[in-house]
């Protein structure tokens, strides 16, 4: 094993419009809100490296305690269409392993989430598919066979 400074992933955070719909989205899937905060001032600024930052946040938790999505909504500045920036809304997929998958994507159509494609069989290992929730968010799921 190489010695390196890295010790763990702490997050992932994907930037939301819409912070209370991504915290149901997040919570029906099975993680729990950890905590809540709003963030600005010159020390958000600098660490972003933008001007006027306000931000609530939103901490969620995996039940096993191990992983967490920070949801973020941005108030200022706006985002530029298209941009690079931090604080862009964008598409990421995050996966989670589940029990029933059938059970979850039903429970989740009622927060708005619609399967991208169909739910598929690998080999005689799992089911998977991908959903697309709240601001675009891409979530997979696998439900481990056997």
């Amino acid at each position: 094993m190489t010695d390196t400074a890295l010790q763990r992933m702490d997050n992932i955070a994907i930037v939301v419009d819409d912070l209370a719909a991504a915290k149901a989205f997040f919570t029906e899937l099975g993680l729990e809100l950890e905590g809540e905060a709003t963030l600005e001032g010159s020390l958000v600024d600098r660490l972003l490296r933008l001007d006027g930052v306000r931000t609530d946040i939103a901490m969620m938790r995996t039940p096993d305690g191990h992983g967490r999505v920070e949801l973020t909504k941005y108030h200022s500045p706006a985002s530029p269409d298209g941009a690079q920036t931090v604080h862009a809304l964008g598409a990421h997929r995050i996966m989670f392993a589940v029990r029933d998958i059938d059970d979850v994507l039903d429970r989740l159509r009622a927060h708005g989430a619609e399967p991208v494609g169909e739910v598929v069989r690998y080999g005689d290992s799992y089911r998977l598919c991908y959903v697309r929730g709240p601001a675009g968010i891409f979530v997979a799921l696998a439900e481990e066979l056997g």
